[in-house]
Parts: C-alpha cells; sequence; structure tokens
C-alpha cells in the first residue's frame, strides 16, 4: 500500500492512546485516564472504550491555558495562578 501524497498546506495531526501519552507525560494510564475523565485533559473518543489524545490540546490543558471543561469532584474552585501540584491534583 502506497500512502497518499499531502497536499500543500494540508497538516496530519497525530493523535496518541492513553500508554504513550503516560509515557510522554511521566505518569501512569490510570492518571491519564483519571484526568480525562475529569475534564482535566481533552480526549476523542472514537468508541466507549477507545480514546485518543492530541499532544498539543493536552499540553496547552495542563498548562492552564483552557478553562476547565467540568467542576472538580467536591465543587472545589481551581487555586488561582498556583502551577504548583497539589495533593488534590494527585487524587
Amino acid at each position: 500500500m502506497s500512502e497518499e501524497p499531502k497536499r500543500e498546506g494540508e497538516r496530519r495531526e497525530d493523535f496518541l492512546t492513553s500508554r504513550q501519552l503516560a509515557e510522554v507525560l511521566q505518569v501512569s494510564e490510570s492518571t491519564v485516564r483519571r484526568l480525562s475523565r475529569e475534564g482535566r485533559i481533552p480526549v476523542v473518543r472514537l468508541t466507549p472504550r477507545l480514546a485518543r489524545y492530541h499532544l498539543q490540546a493536552v499540553m496547552r490543558a495542563l498548562d492552564g491555558d483552557r478553562p476547565r471543561s467540568r467542576p472538580r469532584r467536591n465543587g472545589a474552585a481551581p487555586p488561582e495562578d498556583d502551577p504548583q501540584l497539589s495533593f488534590e491534583d494527585l487524587l
């Protein structure tokens, strides 16, 4: 099979599995799944069990460039301008 030639100006966006994203972020797969379930990182659901992650979108979300899509479980507001992780972020 031959690949289709790329058209001028067209970019292919790469999406990662939860395992691949976990390796890049140096966290466990369960942490990646929890962050997506809580709405802290964007996820593309292909099926109810199959998810993919766009690396640049995830990095923007983790850097705080994007507003949170869902409130935290305990209803607390996110800390303002606090780049350091807390224990709440890990649980």
